[in-house]
């Protein structure tokens, strides 16, 4: 039986290990290649292109939202983003990294998890994923990015914005709220980043993900 050739790209090389140590457990996956960083993962995706990827956001040289958008616009591969959601700038780029193409998220492994339900669910979604026929994203292609990994540079700091006059209209109000069914990742992206920062009032965010039932699958394949 052929076995599942997975690329595992992440910067901590402790929770890589473990991301590995689970993978090679099941003998139906072979992790074939380890990157620390984006611009590693699109090397090691154009040489030895895997079936899937698990990809963190938050990386040094090269993030995985920069290196989702390279991936998906001149190889094509399906990517499980393995990513924590703790910080509002990580967030923020887990979505985006959604609506540039990559398939599905799941939170990292935390000390809690001891029963072995993260390792179930990390698999599943793996071997369910890597069905997918996913889709070419030209996200890259229109920015003018040449196809080369060495052409790629370390994503550059954000630029500075003027701030106060939202954060004026913002204190007039108590709380924001936003939410968005599944396939609204993309327009929630732009309306978060255009929020000042030092909003003086709490953000709700909701986005509804389907379960591991194939629904969101579909309709990330039918687009």
């Amino acid at each position: 039986m052929k076995k599942l050739r997975i690329l595992v790209v992440e910067d901590s090389l402790t929770i890589r290990r473990r991301l590995c140590e689970i993978l090679a457990a099941d003998p139906e996956l072979e992790v074939i290649g380890e990157a620390e960083d984006g611009k590693r993962a699109i090397e090691l995706c154009e040489a030895l292109r895997p079936d899937v990827l698990t990809l963190d956001i938050v990386m040094p040289v090269m993030s995985g939202l920069t290196a989702t958008e390279y991936i998906m616009a001149y190889m094509p591969t399906p990517i499980l983003i393995v990513s924590a959601s703790t910080n509002r700038g990580e967030l923020f780029k887990t979505y985006d990294a959604l609506a540039a193409g990559a398939v599905d998220v799941l939170e990292k492994p935390t000390a809690d998890d001891v029963d072995g339900t993260w390792e179930r669910r990390f698999i599943a979604a793996l071997k369910l994923i890597a069905k997918i026929k996913v889709i070419t994203h030209p996200r890259a292609r229109l920015s003018g990015t040449e196809r080369t990994a060495a052409a790629i540079q370390p994503d550059p700091p954000p630029a500075p914005m003027s701030q106060q006059r939202g954060l004026q209209q913002a204190r007039h109000y108590g709380v924001l709220a936003i939410g968005a069914s599944t396939g609204g990742p993309g327009a929630i992206v732009q309306v978060l980043r255009a929020l000042p920062r030092g909003l003086p009032v709490p953000v709700l965010f909701v986005l509804h993900i389907d379960e591991l039932d194939g629904t969101s699958f579909e309709y990330a394949e039918s687009k």
